[in-house]
C-alpha cells in the first residue's frame, strides 16, 4: 500500500505565492507517476501538474507559466513539490496529491487513470 500526504496549503492574497509539498511512503516501488490535482466547489477534479510514468512533466492549461512542479532532492522519486505563483481567485480549491502506475496519454492523466493513491487534500484559498 502507498500512503500519500500533502502539506503547505493556506490562504494568500491574489498575486501571491504558495508552495505545496507531497510525500509518498510505503510500497513506493508501485509508483511511476506522481503529481497534483485540484477540485473547486461545484467543479470536477482537474489536473494541475504531474510527473508522468515516462518522466515528463505535464501541466493543466490554466496553470501553465504560473505553477511549477519539482522534486525534493533528498527524496526525488517519492516527492512532488508544487510552487504556485501569481495566484488567482480561480485557483481556490482543495489540492490533492496523487500517485500510481500512471497511464499513456495526457488525456488519461486528465481523467486520473492510473493514479491509484491519493492524499486527503489541502485547502488553498486565494482572496482579493
Amino acid at each position: 500500500q502507498v500512503h500519500v500526504v500533502e502539506s503547505g496549503g493556506g490562504q494568500v492574497e491574489a498575486g501571491g505565492s504558495l508552495r505545496l509539498s507531497c510525500a509518498a511512503s510505503g510500497s513506493t516501488h508501485m509508483i511511476n507517476a506522481m503529481g497534483w490535482y485540484r477540485q473547486a466547489p461545484g467543479k470536477s477534479r482537474e489536473l494541475v501538474a504531474l510527473f508522468t510514468h515516462s518522466g515528463r512533466t505535464i501541466y493543466g492549461d490554466s496553470v501553465k507559466g504560473r505553477f511549477t512542479i519539482s522534486r525534493d532532492n533528498a527524496n526525488p522519486k517519492n516527492t512532488a513539490l508544487l510552487q504556485m505563483n501569481s495566484l488567482q481567485l480561480e485557483d481556490t480549491a482543495v489540492y490533492y496529491c496523487a500517485a500510481g502506475r500512471g497511464c499513456s496519454s495526457f488525456r488519461c492523466y486528465e481523467q486520473y487513470y492510473g493514479m491509484e493513491y491519493w492524499g486527503e487534500g489541502t485547502q488553498v484559498t486565494v482572496s482579493s
